[in-house]
């Protein structure tokens, strides 16, 4: 009885001391304060902690006059969630403070007993901003307010909307931050409404900003201290070079105001009735200066102007034939990482190549695009041996340099034995070996059909009597399959030729092939949620069938190339001036919503373009 005593005895002192540390493990203790003050202006600092607690000590507020405090409260609330109870328990100390001086000031830790142990806050930094000075006259607001560089005069003094842009000289393809920033002072602003007008942004990639949790900031702004916070933010990205203009933009508001009837009671100053009123407020315009891109542009130029580098990965060196070899490039940075090129990778001779699996993660923040774009390039050797994989190169225009910059990768040395069942087969011999593609050997796998060997033996001895050697039974067994032979190789020798021949192949499905895409681009015109895939499955429809129909890879399918490529063939200036407009039409939908096209007319004008490019002799 007295072991068990001691054993309950063990057991409580063991849960207490659980409970106990538990309870310390969830003790908070937060400094808080407004981010930004005005000097001359109290402001309330606070500590809170979750637990009960007592001996507080606050640092000295060195950079502030202490008005008053610390005046204690506390607050407790217990709720009932499906049979659970939940509490919750909050001390709260506050001091009143008055900064002395503008700058950038920080507060140190406090410490306060909880249970008998110490806890230490965190500390605070606060932006106090200076006093307002003597409003001027209206009409010299709008004389200084002029004045400021990408900047809108307060209209009546009270709100206004400020066009910021983070530069006005750039490079083509570098980003560039566009934001509106409305400015209150002495009026209630409730909301604004969607009757709003922005410009085209002509000449321009664009990039919107999604603003989540707008957060009201206090701000100096021409002697006077205002409420601001960012309506509208996009980035970017300039398409030619030249002094582009950017349209003023318009934004409507809704206002708060006063009730000034005559015949007021005492009720309606108590209750402090207000009406609302709108007002259009206009953000200037801005002028852009675009400096082009410098001459000498590397051969592994890949469109990208920003900051970036690249790490490369090979699954294996040393793999047998048949087997699949996998290259990684991994592209991280920031700028215009949605134009991007996919770098060529040289494979050796005898390797089966697959078109690249390309990953993006991106994000845009007002800092501007930055993630990753990985590149996964897949090839199969057919011919035993050794290799050298050349080194993979992405070019880019760093705009912190002001130049070109190359980014390579290792250069590999492959080491290929003959797998089990292979031929002896080496890389001396390759050029003996034709290969063709993933498509092409999935058609040839449907057109030449295995011939099944049928049971000739006969059923009955009865039957095996009558099929004697020199019969016409005996005679037919051998002359039958051999005819069949000979027909099936008369009948399909030629389509064998044709397939073998990957050029024509790709050339003669090109308008199929097309034609599939559209009709899927079509199908997601009823969609207006998927008009991104629309503008995707568009492009894709004209670039791979230019690819196939004029034999151009992939990797080196370009405006240069596609032009150089439609002028050897003598097609008429007119039709390639559509084809570069249908691919800059189809490229700047999909990324500039803003660009003024419909899909149905981009869909009709890319329909047209492959109609009239099949009838021409390419």
């Amino acid at each position: 009885m007295n072991r068990l005593k001691y054993l309950l005895s063990a057991l409580c002192l063991f849960s207490i001391a659980g409970i106990g540390m538990l309870r310390a493990e969830e003790v908070q203790f937060r400094a808080q304060a407004p981010a930004q003050v005005i000097v001359g202006r109290p402001f309330q600092f606070t500590y809170t902690v979750n637990q009960r607690a007592k001996d507080l000590r606050a640092p000295e507020f060195t950079d502030f006059d202490y008005i008053a405090g610390p005046y204690t409260s506390q607050s407790s609330s217990t709720s009932f969630v499906n049979g659970k109870r939940t509490s919750s328990f909050q001390m709260t100390f506050t001091y009143t403070l008055m900064a002395q001086k503008e700058g950038t000031f920080n507060i140190p830790p406090a410490t306060i007993t909880v249970s008998g142990e110490r806890y230490t806050s965190n500390g605070v930094k606060i932006s106090v901003l200076p006093e307002d000075q003597p409003q001027q006259s209206s009409g010299n607001q709008q004389a200084a307010g002029s004045r400021q560089q990408q900047s809108s005069g307060p209209e009546q003094g009270n709100i206004f909307v400020r066009t910021l842009v983070s530069k006005t000289k750039v490079y083509e393809q570098e980003a560039i931050l566009l934001s509106y920033k409305v400015y209150v002072a002495g009026v209630d602003l409730k909301q604004f409404t969607n009757n709003t007008t922005l410009p085209d942004f002509t000449s321009f990639l664009q990039q919107k900003i999604d603003l989540q949790d707008v957060q009201l900031e206090l701000e100096n702004y021409n002697g006077r201290n205002y409420q601001t916070a960012t309506i509208y933010s996009t980035l970017l990205y300039p398409q030619k070079s030249g002094d582009i203009q950017i349209e003023p933009a318009e934004f409507e508001a809704v206002l708060l105001v006063p009730n000034q009837a005559r015949s007021r009671s005492i009720f309606d100053d108590f209750f402090n009735s207000y009406t609302t009123a709108t007002r259009t407020l206009r953000a200037p315009g801005t002028t852009i200066h675009v400096t082009p891109l410098p001459s000498g542009k590397p051969a592994a130029y890949a469109g990208g102007v920003g900051k970036f580098t690249m790490d490369a990965k090979l699954s294996s060196t040393e793999v047998k034939t048949n087997e699949a070899i996998t290259l990684t490039l991994t592209i991280r940075g920031a700028g215009n990482m949605k134009l991007l090129k996919t770098p060529a990778v040289d494979w050796p001779e005898g390797f089966e190549q697959y078109d690249p699996k390309v990953t993006n993660n991106f994000k845009t923040s007002t800092g501007g695009m930055s993630g990753t774009r990985t590149i996964e390039y897949l090839a199969i050797p057919r011919a035993a041996g050794d290799y050298v994989l050349p080194a993979v190169q992405f070019g880019y225009f760093d705009t912190e340099k002001g130049k070109y910059q190359v980014l390579s990768t290792p250069e590999y040395t492959l080491h290929i034995a003959r797998g089990a069942g292979d031929q002896a087969t080496t890389s001396s011999q390759q050029s003996a070996v034709s290969y063709v593609n993933k498509e092409d050997i999935r058609e040839l796998g449907s057109d030449i059909r295995y011939i099944s060997a049928a049971n000739f033996v006969p059923a009955t001895e009865e039957a095996a009597s009558k099929i004697t050697f020199g019969t016409w039974q005996m005679w037919m067994l051998y002359i039958c399959p051999l005819a069949i032979a000979v027909l099936l190789f008369v009948i399909f020798r030629k389509r064998i030729r044709e397939n073998a021949d990957i050029t024509r192949v790709r050339k003669r499905q090109a308008n199929s092939v097309a034609r599939k895409r559209l009709k899927k681009a079509k199908s997601l015109l009823a969609k207006p949620e998927q008009k991104e895939l629309f503008f995707e499955e568009i492009e894709r429809a004209s670039l791979q069938y230019l690819s196939d129909r004029l034999s151009i890879p992939t990797a080196d399918l370009n405006k240069d190339t596609i032009t150089a490529t439609l002028r050897s063939k003598a097609i008429d200036g007119t039709l390639i001036e559509r084809t570069n407009r249908v691919l800059s039409d189809a490229a700047f939908a999909r990324y500039a919503p803003t660009m003024g096209i419909t899909p149905q007319e981009l869909y009709a004008q890319t329909e047209q373009l492959i109609n009239d490019l099949e009838d021409c002799k390419l």
